[in-house]
Parts: structure tokens; sequence; C-alpha cells
């Protein structure tokens, strides 16, 4: 079970605040009457009044605003690669409140391209990144490891076989609708290289630009529309390892 970040960072804020609270209605004024107006302050009273305002922005900001993430599968090669570090709109498809996940502010919802944080049914306390192919009524089908949609034929254009040690695997250009994204297949059949599946209202159909090496939709089922997180839009840095050097050669928006 991944840590609930969130939860901990709302508790910090609310301690603290409350904290800080507390003692500017009840204790402060009795120091300052005591000591003067250079009473020290408790430790614990110095600390919360520091940490309180930078806890209740970042709180805002990535709960509202972008939050950062690390990818840390393959399951998006090549689109996105193990060690990037990406910032995700929290805005795009309507605000929510932290924890709860309930939408008090509707903005836009996720279409059909767009590359999507959420939680996915079977580990509904872990953040997954998939790219969004099925919306609300869709028809979704594998055939032969070809992409339909609503019957539609999502075209392929083949660029390269990659990596050169694994001749088995494509890389080609996937459009969805008007929308280009790279995508990678194996040449081999797969287990999923045929499925069909009809998308039911309130959820999304998520599946990963590795295609054949991703663990989405096609296996555990369909995301509803409580679970979304945001959109990713830009990989900011790249960190392979932890004692390897940052690199910024990705930086860039996300297709």
């Amino acid at each position: 079970m991944d840590i609930n970040f969130p939860l901990i960072l709302l508790w910090l804020v609310v301690v603290t605040g409350v904290i800080w609270l507390i003692d500017s209605l009840f204790f402060a004024r009795r120091r300052r009457q005591q000591a003067g107006e250079r009473a020290a302050e408790p430790v614990v009273v110095e600390y919360a009044k520091s940490f309180f305002p930078v806890l209740a922005i970042v709180f805002v900001l990535r709960s509202f605003i972008v939050e950062p993430f690390q990818i840390p599968s393959a399951s998006m090669v090549p689109t996105l690669q193990v060690g990037d570090f990406i910032l995700v709109n929290k805005y795009a498809y309507g605000l929510r409140l932290p924890v709860s996940r309930t939408k008090v502010v509707d903005v836009g919802e996720p279409e059909r391209g767009d590359v999507m944080v959420f939680f996915p049914p079977h580990m509904n306390d872990t953040y997954f990144i998939k790219r969004v192919i099925g919306l609300p009524g869709d028809r979704v089908e594998m055939k032969n490891n070809v992409l339909y949609i609503n019957g539609e034929r999502a075209s392929q254009q083949l660029i390269q076989a990659l990596p050169p040690a694994n001749p088995q695997v494509e890389v080609l250009w996937e459009e969805i609708y008007g929308r280009r994204h790279l995508m990678a297949k194996d040449i081999a059949p797969s287990r999923y290289s045929n499925f069909s599946a009809t998308v039911p209202e309130g959820h999304y159909f998520m599946m990963g630009d590795n295609r054949d090496n991703s663990l989405d939709s096609r296996a555990w089922g369909f995301v509803p529309e409580r679970d979304v997180v945001g959109k990713a839009f830009a990989i900011w840095m790249h960190w392979d390892k932890l004692l390897s050097l940052p690199s910024f050669s990705r930086v860039g928006t996300i297709q």
C-alpha cells in the first residue's frame, strides 16, 4: 500500500494550524502580560507558526493546481520512461476535494488520447498513469493488436524496432480521433491482441503506450470518474537512479 501523502499533508496542516490558533487565542496574550513582548514562545508553537504557511501553500498547490509524480514502470514507454518526473494538472478535469476525491467544480472532462493519472479499481490507493482510450459509451476493440474505437481503426505508422536488442518490439505512431502519440507493441501476438469491451457510463478505458507490457483496463476493468486524479502534461526532469545525475534532456510536453 502506498503512503497516503495527501492525508498526511492534510493532518500536518490541521495540526500546525490548530496549535498556532490555540496559542494565539489563549496563551500568547498571557505570556506577553507576564514577560513582555519578548516572551519566548514554546518550541512547538514556534515550529507550528513556521511550518503552517509553507504546508498550507504546498497543500493547496498539489491538491488543486499541479502535483509532481515520478514514473516507476515501463508501461508508458516510449512516451514516458522509468525515472521521468512529470507534472499533473489537478484542475483540468474539475476541482476535487483532497482525500475524499469529491468533485466540487466542473472544469473539463478527459478526452481520448489524454495521459491521465488515476486510482485503478484493483489498487484503489495507488496512483497509476495510462492513456485515455475509451470514453463512456465507447466500444473498444483490439483486432490482431490493432486498436479500434467505435469501429474506427486507429492508424499506425511504423517508426523502428526498439530497442535493437529486442527486435520483436516495434515503435509506431498511433492516431486516435485525430490525436497522435507514440506507442510500442510486440510483433508476436499477446494475450490481449484480440479484445473487446464497452465502456459503461461514468467510467474510462485506460491503456499503456507499451501496449503488450502494460497492466491496464484490459486486465482490471474501467476507471470510475471519481478516481480520476489529473492530466499529465509535462516532463520536467529525468533521474534514473539515486546515485546518478539528474538529466533535463527529456524536458517537454507530453503528447
